[in-house]
């Protein structure tokens, strides 16, 4: 027996459709799409005055800042970006144990689901609990039953012995880990704190596991500066030499590439992911994402996973510096995040189609003037949010379904997330 939404305005921006009908979904999968579904035997969900599209994608993320939200303010105000990761993320990474990894990536994953998103890329660091820290992140995906991709940010800022273990911990995970709806890929912080040789292993073992790497790129300027420094090069030069990009891999941010860094990614063919907000939250720039290329995407940096905030947020500041800026742009830029998860997995996601990943988010959404394929995206930006979001689906099954979590006691979870946060500033004040 399938499950069929019934009579639902049905939405696939990347292959401009917008037609009335039903959806029918059997097991994981998406079996037909359009007209009416008969019964069948069928359990029928009623869709009408609603949208049914595709789920959201953060294409770069950091759940294990969930738990930071109005943490004590560091012990003086960064100036500086190296500041903020020295005075703010980098006090916050070391005092996280198995508790606090747990329960940051389980708040993160909820308000995820809340918001539509059904898939996250998630880049996680915790030096001071390295080993099995991905298998703790991957048991609260199954939990919530949202979709991931996982790996440990490797980074010789704590001496070689942490930068070893985070390798081990990445090629470990992708080993051993055997969940239908988690995968795994070599991780690494940013080439500020990476050496040459860490580089070169990074390389080696992405290749060895058939995976590409995650990588923050020149987000701020002292990236370029000091891969200029090391080696006479910029930042994408330093990388490619040393082999660590490719078309598995991930660029986040890209704020601070010039044309050239920008030509050589898009003959590589990796992937660019733009986090807007959290630019703007450094103060680091504006990246020049409307020369990102097709291979780009949308991602937060750990902020939240509402990817309705952060698609608004990337074509209005875009759009401020040139009128020209169209919606079609940053929903091209959301659905492309559909594509990159799906090179991880075994189905194709991000498409309402048959043979598609059920994956899908039911948006009430009666509109008061005409909606079109054509104008979907400027709906999009101006009358679409997380309060629209009713029920969302990951692999044929409910995640959200009325606006509530079903089998998960999210009262428990988040009052037992606010003692973990108690402690983990408290270890934080310590450092």
């Amino acid at each position: 027996m399938g499950l069929i939404l019934r009579n639902g305005t049905l939405v696939d921006p990347a292959l401009g459709m917008l037609e009335k009908g039903d959806v029918l979904v059997s097991g994981a999968r998406i079996e037909s799409v359009g007209g009416q579904v008969p019964e069948g035997g069928h359990e029928g969900v009623d869709c009408s005055g609603c949208l049914v599209l595709p789920g959201n994608v953060c294409a770069h993320t950091h759940l294990y800042s969930a738990l930071a939200r109005g943490m004590p303010a560091p012990p003086r105000a960064p100036s500086t970006f190296p500041e903020i990761l020295e005075l703010i993320w980098w006090r916050l990474d070391r005092a996280l144990d198995a508790a606090s990894i747990r329960y940051s990536a389980l708040i993160g994953l909820l308000d995820a689901a809340r918001a539509g998103t059904t898939s996250l890329v998630d880049h996680h660091a915790s030096p001071n609990f390295i080993d099995g820290s991905l298998d703790i992140i991957a048991d609260a995906f199954e939990e919530v039953g949202l979709r991931g991709v996982l790996c440990y940010e490797v980074t010789d800022r704590g001496g070689r012995e942490r930068s070893r273990a985070g390798l081990r911990e990445n090629v470990r995970f992708m080993n051993e880990n055997q969940r239908d709806g988690v995968r795994g890929m070599m991780g690494a912080h940013a080439s500020f704190t990476l050496e040459d040789d860490t580089l070169v292993e990074l390389a080696g073992a992405a290749r060895e596991q058939g995976t590409g790497v995650h990588i923050h790129v020149a987000e701020d300027r002292c990236d370029q500066n000091d891969s200029l420094r090391r080696s006479g090069q910029r930042v994408v030069g330093r990388l490619e030499g040393a082999g660590v990009l490719s078309p598995r891999s991930i660029a986040a941010h890209g704020v601070h590439l010039d044309r050239g860094e920008l030509d050589s990614l898009q003959r590589v063919g990796a992937w660019l992911v733009h986090n807007c907000r959290s630019n703007l939250n450094n103060s680091v720039g504006r990246a020049p994402v409307q020369r990102f290329g097709g291979r780009a995407a949308l991602g937060t940096d750990g902020i939240d996973g509402d990817m309705f905030a952060e698609s608004k947020t990337a074509f209005f500041r875009a759009r401020e510096d040139d009128l020209a800026t169209s919606a079609d742009r940053f929903v091209e830029l959301l659905q492309a995040g559909a594509a990159l998860v799906s090179e991880s997995f075994d189905a194709p996601l991000g498409r309402l189609q048959p043979g598609s990943a059920a994956d899908l988010i039911v948006l009430e959404y009666e509109s008061p003037t005409p909606l079109t394929a054509g104008n979907f995206p400027w709906h999009w930006m101006f009358a679409l949010g997380t309060d629209r979001v009713r029920d969302v689906m990951v692999g044929g099954r409910w995640i959200v379904r009325n606006r509530e979590l079903p089998g998960l006691d999210e009262e428990r979870i988040r009052r037992r997330a606010r003692e973990e946060a108690h402690a983990l500033w408290g270890r934080m004040e310590g450092l």
